[in-house]
């Protein structure tokens, strides 16, 4: 698809420090909670001490989510982006130190304060964390940069798990000092590297914050459910939190009861986080280098198949107690739970970077850090649920951990039918990825720099077969308007696609001159808003494989929009190589002199070519000058 790789970010001043800050915070608050448990287990502290900060803990964390994330999204979108992560870098410091001295001191207390303060300052930098993405990347870089975020993030967890539950392992008597001395080392370290952060214009300057969170959050709530598809993305990446913590959060006792170990926790831990991780990095070359939400149910379903298989691979307790990590490997069955929780995470990564990805490039950016928060509120209240919820059908229902992986795989599914339901854009999405990737093989030429990053523009191109809409839609990063002959439209199963997809129908002045009428008021309202509009000039499918007379119509749509005052740049695409596609017509004259008959495609995953050219920036240019463009473009290659 592309000769790009989302790893050339990571050489890349606009993206490596900020990468480099996120998850060096995600690793040391990781350190930070571990090595408070590893200090208790060395102290040998009461039961009842240890149970109080296990339930303690957690809500402390989360307490700060739903007091402060809507003055927290207020904040992020008011100052200027660099500026706000050092400011939260420094805090970090701050905190860090006083953690320090609970360390030194051997303090709960004080460190049970650090970690609510530490919460407090994940509140402030959650906002910033995605909503930042939009300013520095480009929309075919969104997937690539999310994937390499959340990929950084889940081995960042871990990572830190293992080295703070090590520390007091290892250092005995001076694991005190040498925690103390780590988190504020990596403060330090996350603060330098902000710094390095390039300056990044805030996304709305002037807004007046509210500092009262119990108004502002409901505000942010209707900001964050004004457009549909926006709306169940942060459903779903809200879902993703519930299950991930379910699953999570069962790890330690299914490693013990099911696994033979409870010290194959962190095995178990490390295959979801390992899956995660490649899921996340498969986006961007599964998707094309566009906001693929396709991928979405591929995921979702992904996880619910191999949560039910986790659960068949075995029901009951382990054969053997005490084991080993090399005897857990050997035993009968383990391969197959360990695919199973290796599978579970990288469908988990296939499903929510694409969200991610999708709620930053529609969502406007003087809005985006109040969604945000108004996200990570929606989805303290998912983690909480599943905390509560966990708890409860083991204790009051007595079910065993892998019934609850059962019940989540069941639950699961059933929240994917709901939200593909209502908004079946993301099924439509996953039937066209999957027809253009399983019949062609796309070169792309010039897309990423000529088809505008934002703002209007009409994509004119050669029209060669009935799946012409659908390549050039997963071709162009940003979501395409197509307009098509209404014939076409109206074509059984295509036409689900084509309307979920907002295509717009127009017939010929003389079949149904409302229908063009139509068609031209939409087109102008879609241009006035922003989006991209696909035109085929030609007017109908080629039948000898050769570039037809462009229509008018072309002209019609930048008279229009000049006479509203707008310049609409037009994008001169060509398709090389569909005229022998199985959904081109039939050459009259070579073969068997009938037209409309689909040709027998000669082999699956047939290389087709996309091209793009310099836009043209005239409201006065013509049908044959667009014409003369894409001819070129596309070449003797039809």
């Amino acid at each position: 698809m592309s000769g790009h790789s989302q790893f050339t970010l990571l050489r890349e001043r606009r993206f490596l420090p900020y990468f480099s800050v996120q998850a060096l915070g995600a690793f040391n608050d990781n350190v930070y909670r571990q090595s408070i448990i590893g200090m208790l287990l060395y102290m040998a502290v009461a039961s009842e001490q240890m149970t109080l900060y296990v339930n303690l803990a957690p809500a402390l964390f989360i307490l700060p989510y739903f007091l402060f994330s809507a003055i927290a999204g207020q904040v992020a979108e008011k100052l200027e982006k660099q500026k706000l992560i050092v400011i939260t870098t420094t805090m970090e410091i701050a905190i860090m130190s006083v953690a320090a001295i609970g360390f030194l001191a051997h303090s709960m207390p004080l460190l049970l304060v650090a970690l609510f303060l530490t919460g407090t300052q994940s509140t402030l930098f959650g906002p910033v964390k995605y909503s930042i993405l939009p300013s520095v990347l480009k929309p075919e870089e969104l997937t690539g940069g999310n994937g390499l975020v959340e990929m950084g993030t889940s081995i960042s967890i871990l990572l830190g798990m293992v080295y703070g539950g090590l520390i007091f392992q290892v250092a005995g008597e001076h694991g005190f000092v040498v925690a103390a001395v780590s988190i504020v080392l990596l403060a330090i370290a996350g603060n330098l590297l902000a710094r390095r952060i390039p300056r990044v214009d805030a996304g709305a300057p002037d807004l007046q914050v509210n500092w009262n969170p119990v108004p502002e959050t409901v505000a942010i709530w209707r900001l964050a459910r004004r457009q549909l598809a926006v709306r169940n993305a942060i459903l779903g990446v809200s879902w993703f939190w519930f299950v991930g913590t379910m699953l999570t959060a069962q790890l330690p006792g299914y490693a013990e009861i099911n696994l033979g170990s409870k010290n194959l926790y962190i095995l178990a831990l490390g295959l979801f986080s390992v899956g995660v991780g490649v899921g996340s990095l498969l986006c961007e070359k599964l998707s094309g280098r566009i906001v693929e939400i396709g991928l979405v149910p591929l995921g979702a379903f992904g996880v619910s198949a191999f949560l039910l298989d986790l659960y068949f691979a075995r029901p009951g307790g382990a054969l053997q107690a005490g084991l080993s990590l090399s005897e857990f490997v050997r035993a009968p069955g383990s391969v197959r739970i360990m695919v199973d929780l290796v599978g579970i995470g990288l469908f988990t990564g296939l499903f929510v970077v694409p969200l991610f990805a999708l709620i930053q490039s529609r969502t406007p950016k003087g809005e985006l850090a109040r969604v945000i928060a108004g996200l990570n509120i929606q989805n303290s209240l998912f983690i909480v649920s599943a905390a509560i919820i966990g708890i409860a059908v083991q204790r009051f229902l007595g079910w065993t951990i892998p019934q609850v992986f059962l019940a989540l795989a069941i639950a699961n599914t059933l929240v994917a039918i709901y939200i593909f339901t209502i908004v079946p854009e993301f099924l439509m999405r996953l039937v066209s990825w999957v027809l253009v990737r399983t019949l062609y093989r796309l070169d792309l030429h010039g897309i990423e720099q000529h088809v505008p990053d934002e703002g209007p523009a009409l994509v004119v191109c050669n029209h060669v077969s009935y799946m012409d809409a659908l390549i050039l839609s997963a071709s162009i990063p940003r979501p395409v308007r197509f307009v098509m002959y209404y014939r076409i439209f109206d074509i059984p199963v295509m036409r689900w696609l084509f309307r979920t997809a907002k295509a717009i129908p127009i017939a010929g002045a003389r079949e149904d001159p409302v229908l063009m009428q139509r068609a031209f008021d939409a087109i102008d309202a879609a241009l006035a808003d922003g989006q991209v509009v696909g035109i085929f000039p030609e007017g109908a499918l080629t039948k000898d494989g050769e570039i037809a007379k462009f229509k008018s119509g072309v002209e019609k749509i930048l008279e229009r929009a000049a006479a509203r005052g707008q310049v609409v740049p037009v994008v001169p695409m060509a398709l090389r190589g569909m005229w022998r596609s199985m959904w081109s017509r039939r050459n009259a004259s070579a073969e068997h002199g009938r037209l409309g008959r689909m040709r027998v495609p000669r082999r699956f995953r047939a290389r087709v070519g996309v091209a793009a050219d310099v836009p043209v920036i005239d409201p006065e240019v013509t049908a044959e000058q667009l014409e003369a463009r894409v001819r070129a473009l596309r070449g003797g290659d039809a």
